[in-house]
């Protein structure tokens, strides 16, 4: 019996054939590499969790040096943009109409003695329709108060000394640059995106254009035809990938200090995932808008919202939790957030890579399965 090899003429001819109409088609190029530019550029740029020059009223009842030099300290504060009001009246108006987020009411008399005797007065008002917006701003009221209060008391050798004096240390990401941290998970959904989009809409068109059916007819094997279908998809992702990490690392001037062979690693499982996913819905749909729906709904909005790349996965409830196990973006962007910020921690990555290769196999496992049955 003669023995056929993996790579036979016949496969090799349909790989041809695929990158011909790939180069044909260059919307497949869209998806794989401006589409995640654009992506990238919108989000890496538009996308910040940080909160800067928050428009705030500052009220002083009785204005003397002490409530200027605090009153100086917010406005040296990248943080806010203080605006003086002279009565608590005026102040809650442009409250109430939004053009404030925060008032701070001097109250009382602000002298030495006072201060001394913890007898100094601040009230503040927050806007809570935005919650996650009223704790930064009253944190950061408190981290300017501090910062005055401690260079007040090694000027003026005051009384107010606080109990504790904390030093904060920073790790992995020391600015605490929300783009450092957003950028690898962008990526991820990128990745998502792009991947499941390229094999699923790919293969409804053809279901669309009549071609699929031509091409069930030729000698072509299941596995040559499942095969050829992936492959070229597979070197696309691949260039859109280390495309976006180019993009990453010289444009957005993310860190990475992790190994570029683990990254390559991760990123080859995961993608098979993904095109293992698109695979999949090819098999259920031969519509390109229905796929393109089923794409969005199963992986864009997942790996956005399910893989912990902007919501704190132990934040949400137990069951909640456990869906999102589900999903391979979610350990994907683990191990990408690990090498980027933090470097080659075996811990997270080892076992998170583990669970990519379970998912790459089982996936595309299921969806060779079911591209047997359209053939036959």
């Amino acid at each position: 019996m003669k023995k056929e090899f993996f790579f036979t003429k016949r496969l090799l001819g349909f790989i041809r054939k695929e990158w011909i109409e790939i180069l044909r088609d260059p919307s497949s190029f869209g998806i794989a590499f401006v589409l995640p530019s654009i992506l990238l550029f919108l989000f890496g740029y538009g996308i910040s969790l940080d909160a800067v020059h928050l428009p705030i009223g500052v009220v002083v009842e009785n204005p003397t040096g002490l409530t200027s030099s605090f009153e100086s300290s917010l406005k040296n504060s990248i943080y806010f943009s203080p605006q003086s009001y002279s009565t608590i009246q005026k102040a809650e108006a442009d409250f109430e109409k939004g053009q404030l987020l925060g008032i701070v009411w001097l109250r009382g008399n602000w002298n030495r003695e006072t201060l001394a005797f913890g007898h100094g007065n601040i009230e503040t008002i927050v806007n809570g329709t935005d919650a996650n917006t009223a704790r930064l701003i009253e944190g950061y009221l408190l981290g300017v108060w501090s910062t005055w209060l401690k260079r007040e008391n090694s000027d003026q050798n005051l009384n107010g000394t606080l109990p504790v004096s904390p030093e904060i240390r920073v790790w992995f990401n020391p600015a605490l640059l929300t783009r450092d941290y957003l950028v690898p998970g962008i990526i991820v959904v990128n990745m998502t995106v792009v991947g499941a989009l390229l094999t699923a809409l790919v293969v409804a068109r053809e279901w669309e254009r009549g071609t699929m059916e031509a091409m069930l007819a030729t000698p072509l094997t299941k596995r040559e035809h499942f095969i050829g279908k992936l492959l070229p998809y597979f070197a696309l992702g691949m260039g859109g990938m280390f495309f976006s990490f180019l993009f990453a690392v010289f444009i957005f001037k993310v860190p990475f200090r992790g190994s570029f062979w683990i990254l390559l690693t991760a990123s080859f499982f995961f993608l098979l995932a993904v095109l293992g996913i698109g695979m999949l819905i090819s098999n259920i749909s031969r519509n390109s808008f229905v796929a393109c729906m089923i794409v969005i709904v199963t992986s864009f909005l997942p790996a956005f919202m399910l893989s912990g790349f902007i919501f704190d996965i132990h934040s949400m409830p137990e069951p909640i939790q456990f869906f999102t196990l589900l999903f391979p973006a979610r350990y994907f962007i683990a191990i990408l957030q690990t090498l980027f910020l933090a470097g080659n921690v075996w811990s997270v990555i080892g076992g998170n890579l583990m669970i990519l290769v379970l998912f790459a196999g089982i996936i595309n496992g299921i969806s060779y399965s079911l591209w047997k049955k359209r053939i036959e």
